[in-house]
């Protein structure tokens, strides 16, 4: 048995022994016959509050008999036997009847459609061709390639494929340039928040430290300081928290004497605005 791995073949569909005659066409004949029912209906969308078009297969037969590609010369007698043709991930029919039965408005109603590949079609074939005892046949290939069968010449059956691969790596590149963004994006993040906060523990632990120096010039015990005691004067308690850092660090009369523009004592955040705080 002889294997040509993957080929193409093109030629003119015909019958090998008996044909398909179409339900709905006269003198209508094929090789292959797919009839298809699919009901439309009006869903109501309970996010848009609209009313969408859907559809649904109720059912789908597909009818087939065997068939060769022969030469566009009728004087050549030689064909080629189509294997499987419902494996081919394109299979391109001709829609030779197309009715609607409505039902009212909804659901709106059947779509009934028949597509055949008609005696006589030209047809364009992507697969593997065996020579097995004189006949040869047209099969879909082993290697995992894909198997083609359509109505489409070589050329343009290339340009689709052509735009469908480009189409991919649009979409591949589009979401890996959003992945790598979206990583960027948190990394930064994580590190905008780290510095954040190495920041406001140094400036905690200088802001300690200037405390500490602080009593140490006014000669006062740490133990006998309060803590809820004014950072700055470390006499009064404290009465105010300093927005929008939150913290609660001052009495009232330091923080009216803070120099312009104002600045919380501990973090050196802008104050926009000071809430009073009331012990009881």
């Amino acid at each position: 048995m002889f294997r040509l791995c993957l080929s193409f073949t093109a030629g003119v569909v015909r019958s090998v022994k008996e044909t398909l005659s179409s339900q709905f066409v006269d003198n209508c004949k094929g090789v292959i016959e797919r009839l298809t029912l699919k009901e439309e209906k009006m869903v109501w969308n309970r996010t848009t509050h609209l009313w969408n078009n859907t559809e649904k297969v109720i059912h789908q037969r597909t009818n087939t008999v065997p068939f060769a590609l022969g030469s566009h010369d009728d004087d050549i007698a030689a064909t080629i036997r189509v294997v499987r043709p419902l494996d081919a991930v394109e299979l391109n029919l001709e829609t030779t009847y197309e009715n609607f039965h409505p039902h009212g408005e909804r659901p709106k109603g059947i779509h009934e459609t028949e597509e055949m590949l008609r005696l006589g079609d030209s047809v364009t074939g992507v697969g593997e061709l065996v020579l097995d005892n004189n006949l040869i046949k047209l099969q879909p290939p082993k290697q995992g390639f894909q198997y083609f069968l359509t109505r489409l010449d070589y050329e343009s059956l290339l340009r689709k494929q052509g735009n469908s691969v480009r189409l991919w790596r649009i979409l591949t590149l589009l979401f890996g340039v959003a992945a790598c963004s979206t990583l960027i994006f948190i990394l930064w993040k994580r590190y905008v928040h780290h510095r954040e906060g190495k920041k406001e523990r140094s400036m905690l632990e200088e802001f300690k430290e200037k405390q500490k120096k602080r009593m140490r010039e006014l000669n006062i015990e740490e133990s006998s300081v309060s803590p809820s005691s004014c950072t700055v004067c470390l006499s009064r308690e404290r009465s105010c928290v300093f927005l929008e850092c939150g913290h609660v660090c001052a009495c009232a009369q330091c923080y009216d004497v803070l120099p312009e523009p104002k600045k919380c004592p501990i973090c050196r955040a802008a104050i926009d605005r000071v809430v009073p705080l009331y012990n009881s």
